[in-house]
């Protein structure tokens, strides 16, 4: 069991878009590359954040893709994890993520991401994906071959 796995899982969830080309058929993903904690800078991730107190998820989503990538975006099907649905991610946190596609605006790092990257659906390997984000994308990769 690596590290993240083991961390204890709280009730803080994190919510977050692999944002594709296609909500039916994708062929590329938006990766965004983190710029802190210095720990995490350097590596890519999809992109989303904590869901605030009172708050939703799907508007957490839609709200910090708006805040760190200048988006609006469309949700599509979620992504199940498993953890009732959701993914354990790092320092014990646990992420619940939808396919999205861009609806209006054009992708910039905005907030803690200094590069976003459109990613081959055959390449999705060539970049240093944080590894909680890994399997997340293995089971995407079915989505691209149906």
């Amino acid at each position: 069991m690596t590290g993240w796995q083991a961390s204890r899982v709280t009730s803080q969830l994190v919510a977050a878009a692999a944002i594709v080309d296609s909500l039916t058929r994708p062929t590329r993903l938006l990766a965004a590359r983190r710029s802190s904690p210095p720990r995490l800078a350097g590596m890519w991730e999809l992109p989303g954040g904590k869901v605030e107190d009172g708050e939703g998820a799907e508007a957490a989503v839609h709200r910090e893709l708006a805040e760190e990538l200048g988006v609006r975006v469309e949700l599509g099907r979620r992504i199940e994890g498993p953890m009732a649905g959701d993914w354990p991610i790092l320092d014990g946190l646990v992420m619940r993520v939808w396919l999205a596609r861009i609806r209006s605006g054009s992708p910039e790092p905005l907030a803690d991401h200094d590069e976003l990257r459109w990613v081959p659906t055959s390449g999705w390997d060539e970049v240093a994906w944080l590894e909680p984000d890994v399997p997340l994308l293995q089971a995407i990769w079915p989505l691209t071959r149906s």
